[in-house]
């Protein structure tokens, strides 16, 4: 049965009955090759039911339990709780596949994260022209993003709920480069259009939830236009290379410095999408333990970001024109670049690399004066479906089939939708 909170959100019964009439949905109308609207989705949730066909979603709730475990001041889990921490595994899954990628090729070599394929030097070496620490924070960025697809997933399935199975879209290529392994990937990283306007919006004093028409200065221009790779493609993006037992005694093609640069930006471009993402859809959480974990997991997304927007700042000058991608990249020396200004800048123009604090800015109203935050925390601009939006601009589906329509990506934004959509209910 259902009960209705004091705000009439509508809960799951811990002790409700499941019945094939409350677990089943018309076929017709959720086949997985067909788009729902917002009306369907909603009766669809409405229904008790998180699926759709039964290969991606699992059968939803199931009848072995449909609460978590709460303490008597904890409102139940709901529909949109369930939804949040739903849409949250299937992205970190999404995550967990593409640094697994980077891990075997330029991660520090071990059977925990990486496999035994040896890595690749020659990358591995040129990313340490960034930080001569990369492989090790490489190697443990992609652990704890598989151990928050693995919790989730346990998580969900300890309340009943199925969690979301993202395998048969694990159909794109591997690299050819040595170190990677032959197995189909959900993400690619060999056609990359990345977005670094992140790297001002933290240094500037203006808020993209305060001021949506702000407009903040990209780190690397060239990076958000035309494909970038991220990864050697096959031993010829490594060819040239002459490697020393010392990596700063061994030298490197240009086209290879720059696909070890563009793998910096990448990541921080990442890990501040789950900074944004956690506090946004925490605000829409109703228990108070999966509140606590998106509080938990949260936090740990901003220090990968810092992490990496700090190492990323260590790029060279450098221009390189990839013949494969049909396209040119330009680092320059952020260290030189533009500093705090005084006042600091209003326009998001501020670039200099070592200021990787975020800048006080404005938050809810200016008469409170600006404040060191986490931005943007809005579900518009930083919520589930912002967050599969700029996974898709960024290139990281490209090659999933029907080219023109991703079946993935169709999954994520409906899970996203759901998940924006939840309430909070006390």
């Amino acid at each position: 049965m259902k009960m209705q909170n004091k705000s009439g959100t509508e809960v799951l019964a811990q002790n409700a009955p499941f019945t094939e009439e409350t677990a089943t949905v018309d076929s017709k109308h959720v086949a997985p090759s067909q788009s729902l609207s917002a009306r369907n989705r909603r009766r669809f949730l409405k229904g008790g039911m998180f699926a759709v066909g039964a290969s991606v979603f699992g059968a939803g709730v199931s009848p072995s339990r449909l609460l978590a475990s709460q303490d008597n001041d904890s409102a139940p889990v709901t529909k949109g709780d369930i939804a949040i921490l739903r849409f949250l595994q299937a992205l970190e899954t999404i995550e967990a596949d593409l640094w697994q990628q980077y891990s075997e090729l330029g991660g520090t070599q071990d059977n925990e994260v990486s496999g035994v394929g040896g890595g690749n030097v020659p990358y591995t070496q040129a990313l340490q022209l960034l930080d001569g620490d990369m492989p090790q924070y490489i190697h443990d960025n992609t652990d704890d993003e598989i151990s928050h697809a693995r919790f989730l997933s346990n998580y969900l399935q300890s309340i009943g709920a199925e969690p979301v199975d993202l395998t048969p879209f694990a159909q794109l290529p591997s690299s050819k480069a040595d170190g990677a392994r032959q197995v189909g990937r959900l993400t690619n990283l060999t056609q990359l259009t990345i977005d670094t306007s992140f790297w001002s919006r933290y240094r500037s004093i203006t808020n993209p939830d305060f001021d949506p028409n702000a407009v903040f200065a990209q780190a690397v221009p060239s990076l958000n236009v035309g494909m970038h790779t991220a990864i050697p493609r096959s031993n010829d993006d490594t060819a040239g290379s002459v490697i020393n037992p010392d990596p700063t005694q061994s030298t490197f093609p240009d086209l290879l410095k720059a696909i070890a640069f563009t793998a910096g930006f990448h990541f921080a471009f990442i890990e501040q999408g789950g900074t944004s993402l956690y506090p946004a859809l925490a605000q829409h959480v109703t228990n108070l333990e999966v509140l606590r974990i998106l509080l938990s997991i949260g936090p740990s997304e901003t220090m990968h970001f810092q992490t990496w927007q700090d190492k990323a700042g260590n790029a060279t000058p450098l221009t390189v024109f990839d013949k494969k991608n049909n396209s040119s990249v330009t680092f320059t020396a952020l260290q030189d670049a533009q500093g705090e200004t005084n006042p600091e800048s209003l326009n998001g123009d501020t670039l200099q690399a070592n200021l990787i604090m975020p800048e006080p800015t404005h938050f809810l109203n200016p008469k409170f004066g600006p404040v060191a935050i986490i931005r943007p925390t809005s579900t518009k601009l930083g919520g589930a479906q912002a967050a599969v939006n700029s996974f898709v601009t960024d290139g990281l589906f490209l090659g999933q089939k029907p080219l023109n329509n991703p079946e993935l990506v169709r999954v994520l934004l409906q899970l996203a939708e759901e998940a924006d959509e939840a309430r909070r209910g006390l």
